[in-house]
């Protein structure tokens, strides 16, 4: 067996050739640059060498190894993805007090080379690069959905400053009529001394509808608001009004191109009521090839919702958090459907009132839900059937 050991940079590689049985360094660490010449520089180095007994392996961090890694699974090579802790492990058992790059290379092939039993990389396949853009669009709607929650949150401050009432005059926030008179007047002041059928222009839905809240009450409201009339949060609620609402527009866009992704994977889990589109799509992206894993446990462990166990002579942790080490996106979709599924199937919502029967409380119930959630989905990934809540009896 051969291992290749690359160092990625931003600019430039580095890269070593070794022999795993002799431990021999046929290519001695040397740079490659990050371009098509380089990458076919790089494959001069062993193209007389068997393909199939040739091993690569990179650190799985950051992008700039995505048009390298493409670039050799196209031509059917097998690469590890590292976990980036790993090397640094090696280096420091190893006694390494210097990290450069052409270093970095030799430290990749001793983690290629270990004979750990629970290996420290995964084998990634060409398939996953179908998935890629699923993955990024999922990510990007989680990110925006934050950015949202942190606008909206700051555009509260700002209306409890200049017009802490006006939530209470709506059934709900962040409606057409609701978002219109913000924009147009941000504060208490200005709608007391609006004229009342400017006021009134702005309670148009355009759908056709009318809210209950009339354009008298809001401007008798506002008169006796003890809102500050701060001309720098005025300003601050328009800005925030326009970031919110190209966030909306952006998550729409998204979300469409999200469910064709969904429509063309026709993914059994979407049988499970309560994951949707999205839902569905982000659990798939970030899981991968689900070949990749031989058991529920290891998509649980992944997904970094697995129990934390901690025993120490005689003693064992009896009351313990979730580890969090792993895919955070996966987790946070996890959490997010696991409502829905408990609510809209009868099997969940047993399963979790008997957790909380037994004391648990409602987070810990929670868990034991997505942990059970998970061990289904790999069930119908690994078998391509459709879920059925009678085998779940």
């Amino acid at each position: 067996m051969y291992l290749v050991g690359i160092d990625i940079g931003k600019l430039k590689h580095s890269f070593c050739l070794l022999e795993k049985e002799t431990d021999e360094i046929l290519v001695e660490p040397v740079f490659f640059e990050n371009s098509k010449d380089g990458f076919n520089a790089l494959l001069s180095s062993f193209k007389h060498l068997p393909q199939k007994d040739i091993l690569i392996g990179t650190e799985d961090t950051g992008h700039y190894n995505l048009a390298l890694l493409k670039f050799l699974l196209d031509r059917h090579y097998q690469v590890a993805l590292i976990n980036p802790v790993a090397t640094d492990l090696t280096r420091k058992m190893q006694g390494g007090i210097s990290k450069n790059d052409k270093l970095d290379t030799l430290t990749i092939c001793d983690v290629l080379a270990s004979n750990q039993r629970v290996k420290s990389y995964r084998i990634t396949k060409v398939e996953r690069f179908d998935l890629y853009e699923q993955k990024q669009l999922t990510r990007e709607h989680h990110n925006l959905k934050e950015e949202l929650n942190q606008y909206t949150n700051r555009l509260q401050k700002s209306i409890d400053i200049v017009f802490p009432e006006f939530n209470s005059l709506f059934k709900s926030k962040y409606g057409i009529v609701y978002m219109n008179l913000l924009k147009e007047f941000g504060s208490a002041n200005a709608i007391a001394h609006a004229d009342i059928r400017t006021l009134r222009k702005h309670f148009d839905t355009g759908r056709g509808k009318h809210i209950s809240l009339t354009a008298e009450e809001l401007k008798e409201a506002a008169r006796n608001s003890i809102g500050f009339p701060s001309t720098a949060e005025v300003i601050q609620i328009k800005h925030l009004i326009a970031r919110i609402e190209l966030i909306k527009e952006q998550i729409a866009e998204i979300d469409k191109k999200i469910e064709k992704f969904s429509i063309q994977n026709n993914s059994p889990i979407l049988s499970i009521p309560g994951i949707s589109h999205f839902s569905g799509t982000s659990i798939l992206a970030e899981l991968g090839d689900i070949h990749n894993y031989s058991k529920p446990s290891q998509i649980i462990k992944y997904a970094g919702v697995a129990p934390l166990t901690y025993e120490s002579s005689q003693f064992t942790a009896q009351h313990t958090a979730i580890t969090k080490k792993g895919c955070k996106y996966l987790r946070k979709t996890l959490y997010q459907i696991i409502t829905p599924v408990i609510q809209y199937n009868p099997v969940f919502r047993k399963f979790y009132l008997l957790k909380i029967a037994q004391g648990k409380g409602h987070r810990c119930a929670q868990g034991h839900c997505v942990r059970k959630l998970m061990r289904v989905i790999y069930h119908l990934l690994s078998t391509g059937t459709q879920f059925d809540p009678a085998l779940l009896q």
